[in-house]
């Protein structure tokens, strides 16, 4: 009697386990990527004071441009995992080691998280989850950015006229866009090249490619 032949199709299907279900190695990775997005969040939190305080002299709201290390969790957890709620789930874990940590927010930095990376969740669902290139990498970096503009605005800028509102948020989206979006699938991309992501449908198509 024969073995069976697998197809390249039930060998994929096999490592990545169920298209919608979570592996264990799904869950380790998306919280070691939350723990070293945490480590950006709490540096950044100290290092944006100086160039946010420029930008806001050069035209106020403009320092939204300054957001987009904020908002790369999850994009990376997206594009990584590419499971349903893993761009939620890794930017909320970074918000909150970033809120317990200890920052100027406090716990409304989890509230951020959790808008930010819903944000993010929502384009790569509108997607069906079947899109991870760069073009869907930008668009889940924008989804966070303004989902994160809106936030903040609602937050942090209560009664902010109408000229301020539309840079801030246009500057927010345009930085998750470029830096959470862009950046993250290069990040990916040069994860993959590693080989660090063999047991991931990001680490095979992104080896292909390279």
């Amino acid at each position: 009697m024969s073995a069976p032949v697998r197809t390249p199709q039930a060998t994929a299907s096999k490592a990545g386990g169920g298209r919608f279900t979570w592996r264990v190695v799904d869950i380790v990775v998306a919280s070691v990527v939350a723990v070293a997005c945490a480590v950006i969040f709490i540096v950044w939190n100290v290092a944006y004071e100086v160039p946010s305080g420029a930008l806001k002299a050069v035209l106020p709201g403009l320092n939204g441009l300054l957001a987009g290390p904020w908002l790369i969790a999850g994009v990376l957890g997206g594009l990584i995992v590419r499971k349903p709620g893993a761009a939620i789930y890794t930017e909320v874990v970074a918000a909150t080691i970033s809120a317990l940590v200890g920052n100027t927010w406090g716990p409304l930095t989890i509230v951020s998280g959790i808008v930010q990376g819903l944000g993010a969740e929502l384009i790569l669902a509108l997607l069906l989850y079947r899109s991870f290139g760069i073009v869907a990498a930008i668009l889940a970096g924008a989804g966070a950015g303004l989902a994160g503009g809106i936030n903040d605005r609602v937050l942090w800028y209560a009664g902010a006229d109408v000229p301020f509102t539309a840079i801030y948020i246009s500057s927010v989206t345009v930085s998750g866009a470029v830096i959470a979006g862009l950046g993250g699938w290069a990040i990916v991309r040069g994860l993959a090249a590693t080989g660090a992501l063999s047991r991931f449908a990001a680490g095979r198509t992104g080896a292909k490619r390279v």
